[in-house]
């Protein structure tokens, strides 16, 4: 196999906002592996919450491009678990790598992941589309250029957060999911779950500080909402973490390093009991038609990134009023722009 790297700076429609960050560009790592025939894709996005860098991930893979190039790849799930121990550090790279050799393998094999994997789309959730914190009219405008059966609506500003959520409700019948990002206490989630149940949402994202386990033992069981860790939920042991504490985990391929792992804490979480949701950063076709792979597995998907960028570097999966669009390309779906 041969190792190459596209560093891309995705454009995003509008800035996009949340409790502790603002941007207009997302710069994103797309990995390839090459074989000769097959060109395998794997995206993962810098992000400065986590330290991730666009120069550390591929310094991180740069470092093992020798043991990458010499693996057979003969299943994903042994090249990630040979990869692992020079990556244990850096999952976002992981991610990447792991996405691309999926996305290599099934290209391999002749087929898309989901049938590869024996999945049946009709089981697929639709996936929300995410209205970013802004100003109550701004973010009605961003609804109304995206009509959309299920929106997440990005909170974090607390003694507003009630009366943007009635103002948008004024123009949608669409579901509403709530992400807080963290930014609430316990009572002020349980008080806010009463209302916003009434306001046709359907859970909260990650109402409080990920340390805060005592906090969210108090909301989970007195929540008039399902509540849904994303923080509380990084890597594979969170999952049996998060029982008893979560009624659900948001799992994402760039925290928790790749498809492989991913597919091991959506079969803890059914054990547990949990309810399980699929989210992305902001990320591009590679990245989202990757995920994408999973839907059949979920409950709920939050797959809207490469909806809002305007510079996509490839093509992939698409979604039509929140149903995802398979592409006719094997592995994970994914073809390069020509120019990236």
């Amino acid at each position: 196999m041969q190792l190459r790297f596209h560093p891309v700076d995705l454009r995003l429609n509008h800035t996009f906002t949340i409790a502790h960050d603002s941007r207009d560009v997302q710069p994103s790592l797309i990995v390839e592996l090459q074989d000769g025939a097959h060109r395998g894709f794997g995206e993962a996005t810098a992000t400065k919450y986590y330290g991730i860098t666009i120069e550390g991930m591929m310094a991180a893979l740069e470092a093992i491009r020798e043991p990458i190039e010499a693996h057979e790849l003969v299943t994903p799930e042994q090249f990630w678990a040979d990869m692992y121990p020079y990556l244990a550090q850096n999952p976002f790279a992981l991610c990447a790598l792991d996405q691309a050799a999926w996305d290599l393998w099934g290209k391999r094999q002749g087929q898309p992941l989901y049938k590869l994997w024996q999945l049946d789309p009709a089981r697929s959730p639709i996936t929300d589309y995410t209205i970013g914190l802004d100003t109550p009219q701004r973010m009605v405008e961003k609804m109304q250029e995206r009509p959309w059966p299920l929106y997440k609506i990005k909170l974090g500003r607390p003694d507003e957060d009630i009366n943007l959520v009635q103002t948008l409700r004024q123009h949608t019948d669409a579901l509403f999911r709530v992400d807080a990002n963290c930014g609430w206490k316990p009572d002020e989630a349980i008080a806010k779950s009463r209302i916003l149940k009434d306001l046709n949402v359907e859970f909260i994202e990650q109402p409080l500080p990920a340390a805060d386990w005592d906090g969210a033992k108090r909301v989970y069981e007195q929540s008039a909402l399902p509540v849904i860790a994303d923080e509380s939920c990084i890597i594979e042991s969170d999952v049996d973490r998060c029982a008893g504490y979560f009624h659900g985990v948001n799992i994402k391929l760039t925290k928790c390093g790749g498809i492989t792992p991913a597919r091991r804490m959506i079969a803890r979480a059914r054990e547990l009991g949990l309810q399980v949701m699929v989210g992305c950063m902001t990320e591009s076709s590679v990245g989202i038609s990757a995920i994408a792979q999973l839907l059949p597995l979920l409950d709920y998907a939050d797959l809207d990134g490469a909806m809002l960028i305007a510079n996509d570097p490839a093509t992939g999966v698409t979604f039509d009023y929140g149903q995802v669009v398979y592409a006719t390309e094997n592995g994970t779906g994914v073809r390069l722009i020509t120019g990236h």
